[in-house]
């Protein structure tokens, strides 16, 4: 008999088969080669990844790129890596990249929790960005969310000292969850006092953000440092 493992990764996300625009596919032909970084089981090699030193910002799920992009623009003196698997937006993204001429903007296609685990040092990373992940609001899907104390407790390993977690969320159940797990962490504490959110929150809107408030949903900030 074939032994088999039940014991399956729970993922944080479904992928789903958007439909690709011309530009988009175009972008992923011409230009992931010169920006996405394949994924292996080994460390990213960070100095041959940039041409220029400076601070390292990673974003978990960055959807359609589009606030990404803007940071990278307007903060030319830090380096980038999204984290995405979602193709139209890394296609996107890829576009935006090339038509910028960025160089410290580069990509990363894969699960984020296997990334974190096996391409970065611990201690090597200036900011961690995680804005509106899927909150899974159903209670029996609660544990496909990405915020749970095992991956909390890998970004605050791989964080600088006084590196910053910045997440975000239109779903105010969500809120209170990450609220309650990044706060039983000792090696974190929240930059905004405890138990506060970050009212004044420095971010560009995002896609998924500006759908919400149509909604009529409110927006929740978090922002923590590792002390």
């Amino acid at each position: 008999m074939i032994p088999t493992d039940n014991k399956r990764p729970i993922r944080s996300y479904v992928i789903r088969s958007g439909r690709l625009t011309d530009s988009q596919r175009k972008a992923l032909k011409s230009h992931w080669q010169d920006h996405v970084i394949e994924y292996e089981t080994k460390l990213i090699d960070i100095d041959t990844v940039f041409p220029e030193t400076g601070k390292l910002i990673i974003e978990i799920g960055f959807g359609m790129g589009d606030s990404l992009l803007t940071m990278a623009i307007e903060n030319p003196d830090s380096n980038y890596i999204g984290i995405e698997v979602h193709k139209p937006g890394i296609g996107k993204l890829l576009h935006g990249i090339t038509e910028q001429k960025l160089t410290n903007l580069k990509i990363v296609c894969h699960d984020a929790k296997e990334v974190m685990l096996n391409c970065f040092k611990a201690a090597t990373i200036d900011k961690i960005q995680i804005y509106f992940p899927d909150p899974w609001p159903k209670k029996r899907h609660n544990k496909r969310r990405i915020i749970q104390p095992d991956f909390v407790e890998l970004l605050e390993r791989r964080l600088k000292q006084n590196g910053l977690i910045h997440l975000a969320t239109d779903w105010e159940a969500y809120a209170e969850h990450i609220l309650e797990v990044m706060e039983s962490f000792e090696g974190l504490q929240n930059y905004c006092g405890d138990s506060n959110y970050w009212l004044q929150a420095d971010r560009p809107g995002t896609k998924f953000e500006r759908r919400g408030q149509e909604l009529g949903h409110g927006v929740w900030d978090l922002l923590f440092e590792k002390c």
